[in-house]
Order: C-alpha cells, then sequence, then structure tokens
C-alpha cells in the first residue's frame, strides 16, 4: 500500500475551543497513513532493478550519509513497508537495515552493524548513514551507485554501477 501523509487544517470544535482558552493558534499537524494505490507496485526489472541511482559526491563520503529526497523514499522503500516500520523511523528512531553488496556478483557481501542505518533529515530528507559501505566497497566522488528495498527478504540491495573517474 502506498503511504502519504494526511494533514489536518481544520480544527474540531474541541480543539478550537481549547486553543482559544489556551490563547495559542491552532497547530496544523500531519500524519501518515495508507492509502490504495490506483497503480500497482512498479515491477522491479530483475536485469536493472535498480530504482534510486545516485551520483556519489565528495560531500555523501565526507559526511558518511547518503541523503534521499521525500520522493524517493516514498516510492521505492515506503510502499514496501508496513506503517509501523515507517511511523518507527519518522518518529525520530534510527532503522538499522541489512545492506547486500552487489558490486561483485559471485560474492555478494551482507553489512549490517551500528555504522549503517536510516534515519530522517531535515525538510522531508531521509539519510543512508554508510561509512562501512563507503570503505569496504571502495565508493570514490563521481561514482554511479544503485539501491532498491527487496521486500521478500526485508533488506537493502546495493551496488556501485560505474566507477567515476
Amino acid at each position: 500500500m502506498k503511504k502519504t501523509y494526511y494533514y489536518k487544517f481544520l480544527p474540531s470544535k474541541a480543539e478550537e475551543e481549547a486553543a482559544k482558552a489556551s490563547n495559542t493558534p491552532f497547530q496544523i499537524t500531519r500524519e501518515l497513513v495508507e492509502i490504495r494505490d490506483l497503480y500497482p507496485s512498479p515491477v522491479i526489472d530483475p536485469f536493472n532493478p535498480w530504482q534510486i541511482k545516485k551520483k556519489v559526491t565528495e560531500t555523501d563520503i565526507v559526511t558518511g550519509m547518503l541523503v534521499f529526497s521525500h520522493q524517493e523514499v516514498f516510492e521505492y522503500v515506503f510502499r514496501y513497508w508496513t506503517l509501523e516500520m515507517c511511523n518507527y523511523l519518522l518518529g525520530g528512531n534510527k532503522f538499522y537495515p541489512v545492506i547486500w553488496d552487489h558490486t561483485d556478483d559471485k560474492n555478494p557481501v551482507r553489512h549490517h552493524n551500528d555504522k549503517i542505518y536510516l534515519e530522517q533529515g531535515p525538510q522531508d530528507t531521509y539519510m543512508l548513514r554508510w561509512v562501512d559501505l563507503i570503505r569496504k566497497s571502495m565508493i570514490n566522488p563521481n561514482d554511479e551507485i544503485g539501491l532498491y528495498w527487496q521486500s521478500k527478504s526485508g533488506t537493502f540491495q546495493f551496488k556501485v554501477l560505474g566507477r567515476g573517474f
């Protein structure tokens, strides 16, 4: 199911009176909800499954954080998560995923530790802390990487698609 935010712009009568009594304006709130999608989930091409593709920058390497947009995470990750998993991350918690590195197709490497996690960033962005992955996969600026969430195994799949110069 697709996830989206439900914004509450209009207060109920009780909320309006409570705000008036405390002499504070009504605060617009939002909550994550599941909606039935009009279109089926995108079918992942088994020969090119990398839904999120990024060109690695110097900043990504120095900070050890890979930044994802709201659209990328909601479309390619949250779509396959349960509402509870999404709310856990949106509640300010860190999610420690298992990441399979398929850079060497014949010998995928499993990464899972406290140095690799996904968290909510500022202004509806999401950040993947990936220090160990940078070091072990020898990632450099201008490398192109691919990432996707595999719902069958509940893991991220990662690959260096191209090396920069």
